[in-house]
């Protein structure tokens, strides 16, 4: 399957370069000028790296790339004409993966991608019949998505790291961000509704067991 880019670059020459050269490498690269038509696809459809300019219409590149991270953790090349160290820095301390001075040769280009996304795929998890991109938080069951909430991951996510190991709801609390008294259901609610997503029976669970007065395991 060919990786996504996200290209949000209002050069409509330099669009169709890297357009057309990502291509050649088996990237499908979609690219969009303007940053708010770029926020609103990124609600509605999954890319696996963004290259982001800086001198954008209506928006600061640096604006968008503060707005991307509200929605995504979604790994990004920064590509601008502003080579200077200041411009470097303040994109490296926002998050940027990479950051490439224009101009550039296309091929450096498929290789910081290529960088990147091979680090992207060493943060992937595979437990049992499950996939976690810890960088996009995302979990995947035989490869379908899995539409969990923030806390549902974080508690998923332990669970899975605990493999086979009973923990207690306080300390299912404690590595999440949940501010709860452990003592209600607030846990048991959202196990429920993580069992519902994965399709577990809570009656002949094949992932997540209760444990009676403890807690709850996931089964490896």
């Amino acid at each position: 399957m060919n990786k996504k880019i996200l290209l949000i670059e209002d050069d409509i020459q330099m669009q169709s370069l890297i357009v057309e050269y990502l291509k050649d490498y088996n990237f499908d690269c979609t690219a969009i000028s303007h940053p708010k038509k770029a926020l609103k696809l990124l609600e509605s459809k999954k890319f696996n790296l963004i290259i982001l300019d800086l001198m954008l219409p209506e928006m600061d590149g640096f604006d968008l790339f503060k707005q991307i991270q509200k929605i995504s953790n979604i790994p990004i090349i920064i590509s601008s004409a502003r080579a200077d160290i200041g411009n470097k820095i303040h994109g490296f301390e926002l998050g940027a993966n990479d950051y490439l001075a224009k101009p550039y040769e296309p091929r450096e280009l498929v290789l910081r991608i290529e960088n990147i996304l091979k680090k992207s795929l060493n943060e992937k998890h595979f437990i049992s019949d499950f996939i976690i991109d810890k960088i996009n938080k995302e979990v995947f069951l035989e490869e379908y998505p899995i539409d969990l909430t923030k806390i549902e991951y974080e508690i998923f996510l332990f669970l899975c790291e605990n493999i086979n190991k009973v923990s207690s709801r306080e300390q299912i609390v404690n590595a999440t961000s949940l501010n709860i008294n452990t003592k209600n259901r607030t846990i048991d609610m959202h196990i429920s509704n993580i069992r519902q997503k994965i399709g577990d029976d809570s009656k002949f669970p094949i992932y997540i067991k209760s444990i009676w007065g403890i807690g709850y395991k996931f089964v490896g």
